[in-house]
């Protein structure tokens, strides 16, 4: 897998809409336009419209080439250092024609995003390109009154450093409260925070287990089985899995359907770990867990393997950043996990 360089300030990044389109319409354009200042303001960024970026959600629904081609010329751009997304969706599957493996494999540079974007993740995971489970710019960095301290944290250290990651401790306060983003008034207001009274719990396992990350968001995850991005199941092997769930709150039968799946295709028989995020709300925050029980420990006869639950990454604010292809590991005994490795290489 192919690492990236760091950003460092000054550099330009390119913004993309690779699946619903509205940070350019009318309601949602003044969020973009937050989320855009505080690049430029907080990380010394400068920012790139593509030029399709912001032509609104019934254009870029319209012409999904239009998006990939944004996706690629962002790629093509030596001036480029990285690739944010504004927001995710429900859309991404249909760029999948368009997209040219080789221009991702032959620019490589950050690429960032979540939910509907782990299909962009498995693009650049089938090109070889190492890429971020991370902040969108709708969502994270145009957050309502100013940005979480936990999430910019883990931008300065996972995308402007060379150093390793090292540990990820839990945030001491989440929310998924949500405010309608349509209604500006509504972004001078904070989000209601919630007061972590769980942390990290190891749903079982035992010492330590090290892998290399792979993984997304459940609801997308399930689209993309049987497609030229479903890695081949040696890809599986000595991985850890990070899964999380959306907006959408999945039911709990959802979640054991899925992990069937999973079974089916043998994927728990290789990888050597996984984690878990915080359900949007925490609403089914205990039948979750006892489907990740029923399927992993009691139907794949995998009792073995670690699950460490209630992490901070995916739909639930604030968020960590995981890189795709680097080594992490789970300490069942200390309740820890830490990243083994660098986000990025040297400039």
């Amino acid at each position: 897998m192919i690492k990236p360089a760091g950003l460092k300030k000054g550099d330009k990044i390119a913004t993309v809409s690779l699946s619903w389109g509205g940070a350019g319409d009318k309601d949602f354009r003044y969020r973009y336009e937050v989320g855009k200042r505080r690049i430029e303001e907080l990380f010394g960024l400068n920012v790139v419209e593509m030029p399709n970026s912001l032509k609104g959600s019934k254009y870029l629904s319209r012409h999904p080439e239009a998006r990939a081609e944004d996706m690629m010329n962002a790629f093509k751009n030596k001036e480029i250092k990285a690739i944010f997304s504004n927001i995710g969706g429900d859309d991404t599957l249909r760029l999948l024609p368009y997209i040219d493996f080789d221009v991702i494999k032959n620019n490589p540079k950050i690429f960032m995003g979540y939910s509907d974007t782990t299909v962009n993740h498995l693009m650049c995971y089938k090109a070889g390109l190492i890429s971020y489970y991370g902040p969108s710019i709708l969502a994270e960095f145009a957050e309502n009154v100013e940005m979480h301290d936990y999430t910019i944290k883990w931008i300065q250290k996972v995308l402007f450093t060379n150093n390793t990651i090292g540990e990820i401790k839990g945030s001491k306060y989440w929310t998924s409260q949500r405010l309608a983003w349509e209604n500006e008034e509504n972004s001078k207001i904070r989000r209601e925070l919630n007061k972590e009274e769980r942390g990290y719990e190891i749903l079982q396992g035992k010492g330590k287990t090290k892998g290399k990350l792979i993984g997304g968001c459940i609801e997308v995850l399930d689209w993309l089985r049987g497609t030229i991005l479903w890695p081949d199941l040696k890809e599986w092997e000595n991985k850890i899995l990070f899964l999380e769930t959306s907006e959408d709150k999945p039911t709990p039968d959802y979640i054991r359907w899925y992990l069937r799946s999973l079974n089916a295709l043998g994927i728990f028989k290789k990888i050597n770990g996984l984690i878990i995020g915080k359900p949007q709300d925490e609403k089914y925050y205990e039948e979750y867990k006892e489907e990740y029980l029923r399927v992993i420990r009691d139907e794949a006869k995998r009792s073995d393997l670690p699950i460490m639950y209630n992490m901070n990454f995916g739909h639930t604010a604030p968020i960590c950043i995981l890189p795709y292809g680097v080594e992490a590991e789970i300490d069942c005994e200390n309740k820890r996990f830490r990243i083994n490795e660098s986000g990025t290489v040297g400039k």
